[in-house]
């Protein structure tokens, strides 16, 4: 649930996530709100994306996936899809250098092929730019869906399988894990989604089986670090038990015989 207290934040740094995932939303309602064109906000959205790599940095996050854009949104009007293609371009090369200083890796997740090659070309060339980071893993979620993601993964065990070289009883859950897009990285201990929507959409469906979910009110453009600051005070607050059930102690004295 979303935190409404408007004090500030105090994140108990013993206890924070390892990677936390986010779905950026809300820009186009924040562009529309100010009766400014939907792509306005997009723009919007990139300040806070530099905002929330460098408060994970600081505050010792590992592994930050950010869900950009998914294979639904080539649904929308095309000059809002050009205009994103374009942002997309342009943020890249311009953010790299900054990201390299302060040590961050970037990588990809989804479906890179249906991009153009001048998308392709300044996305592989800044994972190899940046390939050497080791304070955070930037993970851009583009092109990218679940239900995508693990059929593309159950078609490579199917055909490993019609090969001979798996047995379908041997297949499990790590097999299914290593064939994702995420194989390389820990599933999310935390997903937050921005603008009080409270569903996932189709992100890391099978990643976020037992991810804490975050879901402030406020719209992406307005992410600040003090947002992100609240979500690690929320996490840390939690009872993580993954189906488990904690005993609690009885510091009472047992009744007398």
């Amino acid at each position: 649930m979303a935190n409404d207290k408007t004090t500030a934040p105090q994140v108990d740094f013993s206890r924070l996530p390892r990677h936390v995932a986010i779905i950026l939303d809300g820009n186009g309602r924040w562009a529309e709100l100010r009766g400014k064109e939907r792509y306005e906000g997009h723009i919007a959205g990139v300040e806070a994306v530099r905002t929330t790599v460098r408060a994970a940095s600081r505050r010792g996050v590992k592994y930050l996936t950010l869900y950009a854009f998914s294979t639904e949104n080539w649904g929308r009007p095309r000059a809002e899809v050009d205009a994103l293609m374009e942002l997309f371009c342009t943020s890249v090369v311009n953010e790299t250098p900054e990201l390299q200083r302060q040590g961050v890796r970037i990588r990809m997740i989804g479906d890179r092929n249906r991009f153009s090659e001048k998308v392709q070309h300044y996305l592989a060339r800044a994972e190899e730019q940046t390939a050497q980071g080791q304070t955070l893993t930037l993970i851009l979620a583009l092109n990218y869906s679940s239900r995508s993601e693990i059929t593309r993964a159950v078609r490579h065990l199917a055909q490993q399988a019609a090969r001979g070289e798996l047995r379908p009883e041997a297949i499990t859950e790590e097999c299914i894990s290593a064939a994702l897009d995420t194989a390389d990285y820990p599933d999310p201990d935390l997903v937050i989604r921005t603008s009080g929507e409270y569903r996932l959409s189709n992100f890391l469906l099978w990643q976020s089986s037992y991810a804490e979910l975050y879901f402030p009110q406020v719209l992406w453009p307005d992410f600040t670090e003090e947002e992100f600051d609240r979500a690690l005070e929320e996490y840390a607050r939690r009872d993580r038990r993954f189906g488990l059930v904690h005993e609690k102690k009885n510091d009472a004295e047992p009744p007398a015989k």
